[in-house]
Parts: C-alpha cells; structure tokens; sequence
C-alpha cells in the first residue's frame, strides 16, 4: 500500500433512476439496495481498503449529507468528508479533492470512484487499479477504466480505443473517442466492432496531472479553487468553498476534460462492474424465482408474472397478477408501475408527480 496513493468517493448525486427508492434525502449510496447487510457506499470504501490507507480516502458530497456519510463510514475523520453547498457536476467535486489532496501531497497519485457502483470480482478489481497506479506514477496520462460490454447498453458512456486491434483485456491503450450514452441502433454497432468499452467513471491519475489537466481545459474552475488554496482544511473552508461554487460552472468532468484533453487512456478490463444505475442493472444482479422475478420481501404473491423486479416494504403485502417486464416498486408514499424498457423516463415521471402534487417526502 502506497503512502501517497488517495481515494476519492464521489457520493453526492440522488440516484433519480432508482426512484421512488432512492429520494433526495436518502440516495441510493446510503442504502443497501442489494441485501447484502452494506451500503453502496460503505461497500465502495470496503473495495479500497486495501489499495488505499484510510487516512487517504475523500468523500466529495452535499453538505445535507455529510452526517449520513461520517454514520456510515466511522473510520473516517469528519475532515476526510468534503461538502458542497450546490451540486455542480464531477468537475468542481473533483477540483475540490484535487485541492485538499495537493495541499496535503502534491506527490499524490488518485482514484476517483463514483460511490454507487457494483463490483463482483473484487480480487481482479484490485489487481486492474494496482496496475493503473503503476501506470499513472510513470506517465503523465489520465487513465479511465473501459468495461467490456456484454450487451448493447444505451444507459452508459462508450470509449473507443484508438487502435482497432487493441481490444484485449488489461491493455492500456490512447482512447480515440468518448460517447455519451447512444441509442439502441449506435449501441449495437459499438458492441459488434469491438473497439468500444462502456466507461466506468473511475478515473486515475497523478496530483500533478490532474492539476495540469484543470489548468488547460478548465482554467476559470482551476483559478476559482487556486484563490482559496489557504483556506482549505481550515475553519474557513466552509465558507470560502461556498463563496467559489457560486460562481463555479456547472460541468462534468468528461466533458470538460477527458474528451478534450490528449493525454487520455484506457484501461480495459472486466471485473464484474455495474453501475447500479437503473432498475434493470439491480434486476441483472438479484436472485430470481422460477418466473424470472426479482423480488426483495417475502410476502408477494405471483400469478402469471415474469421478469418483473419488485420492491417493496418488509410489511407490505402484494399481488402481482399478469404482468411482464415490468418494475414494481414503492417507498414511503410512492408508487411506481411502469415497463422495464420504460425505464429512462422514471426521471421525467418523478419530476411530473412532484410538480403536480408537491414532493411529499
């Protein structure tokens, strides 16, 4: 284990795809939507344990949320959870992670981790961000992890390599392209050439990099964090982080640097990722009955029903009768009927029962 080796978990989104389960105030990386007795969010921390020493770990999340991280994570120091006030994107989460690591090490090297994600061979994931350390300490590159696809996804990132040949596992090669998530037809097409990964939105890279990186591609975001250099790890960073994200763009950092910048490589791989970002990602890894039906409590009862996911309180008590392919799930007072393939809208649906009849939470 590396003494100048950090990990950032970015852990502030609201997961709106898994609605009605995950709401604003408790996400789904506060929440065991696995029944594996941990969170996503303690699992990710569990993951990097033994790459990274734990006085080396970052959480970037809402300020509403920095209490439920310190409950959930209690080897971490409340410093070592770094809030911001707006949500802005991954490109201000990570300057702001950037600027308390190089304070801190400027000799550091980085994984940025999402906090939601699935990971089932956890023995090759180690090995996979062990090799991309070793890369990123030799080279001044930004590293992204590429998954090989097992299906044509829509609801990821594609990355293609540059070289058309060089599409086999645990290669570094130069990415010629990023892909914001295609339709079904573009999705085909990249999953038959060969030459496309899904991106995992785990980056590596050195302190150094990274910072050069902001310095080139997003100067304004680089000089806001830059001015308050002094204030960081202090009483006043609080306030003085606040004051920046005010005026800090609202950006991700795919699009504000790793599709622009140069330097850009992938690491393919296939350590039983997921993003856990959809039902349908849940449906892939739960336990089935006989149907096909994912289903998380006991006390439903099927009759005709296949391939469903359903997900509903311990005390609640349902039939589901005729139906295929389709989500059922209900938290607190809401409910949600809709088709698997549907599924992309589940955001827009939240949104409109919201402003026709309030939050409600």
């Amino acid at each position: 284990m590396n003494k100048n080796t950090y990990c950032v978990i970015m852990a502030g989104g609201i997961g709106s795809r898994f609605w009605p389960i995950s709401r604003e105030e408790t996400p789904k990386q506060f929440l065991d939507i696995l029944g594996t007795g941990r969170t996503l969010i303690q699992q990710t921390f569990d993951r990097f344990k033994p790459i990274c020493s734990t006085k080396n770990f970052l959480v970037v999340t809402s300020i509403e949320y920095k209490q439920m991280v310190l409950d959930q994570l209690p080897d971490l120091a409340p410093e070592q959870v770094l809030t911001e006030p707006f949500r802005r994107n991954t490109a201000p989460c990570i300057a702001y992670a950037n600027a308390w690591i190089k304070k801190r090490d400027p000799e550091a090297s980085v994984v940025v981790t999402p906090a939601d994600h699935l990971i089932l061979k956890q023995d090759e994931f180690v090995k996979v961000i062990s090799k991309g350390l070793d890369f990123v300490t030799d080279n001044n590159s930004l590293l992204t992890l590429g998954i090989k696809p097992h299906r044509p996804e829509t609801g990821y990132g594609y990355i293609q390599v540059a070289d058309k040949s060089a599409n086999i596992l645990g290669e570094i090669e130069p990415v010629k392209t990023f892909t914001e998530k295609p339709n079904l037809e573009l999705a085909k097409v990249f999953f038959e050439s060969g030459e496309f990964f899904w991106n995992s939105g785990i980056f590596i890279w050195s302190i150094r990099t990274a910072e050069a990186a902001f310095n080139t591609y997003l100067p304004d975001v680089k000089l806001l964090f830059d001015s308050i250099e002094d204030k960081i790890n202090t009483k006043d960073e609080e306030a003085a982080i606040k004051n920046i994200y005010l005026e800090c763009d609202n950006i991700s950092i795919d699009y504000g640097i790793m599709e622009k910048a140069g330097n850009v490589c992938v690491l393919t791989a296939d350590f039983g990722w997921s993003d856990l970002g959809t039902w349908s990602s849940l449906y892939e890894h739960s336990n089935k009955d006989e149907h096909g039906n994912a289903i998380n409590t006991g006390k439903v009862l099927t009759y005709d029903a296949k391939n469903c996911v359903i997900n509903l309180p311990g005390d609640k008590m349902a039939v589901i009768q005729g139906l295929e392919d389709f989500i059922i799930a209900e938290s607190k007072n809401c409910l949600l009927i809709c088709p698997k393939d549907n599924e992309q809208q589940i955001r827009q649906f939240s949104a409109d029962l919201i402003s026709e009849f309030g939050n409600g939470e």
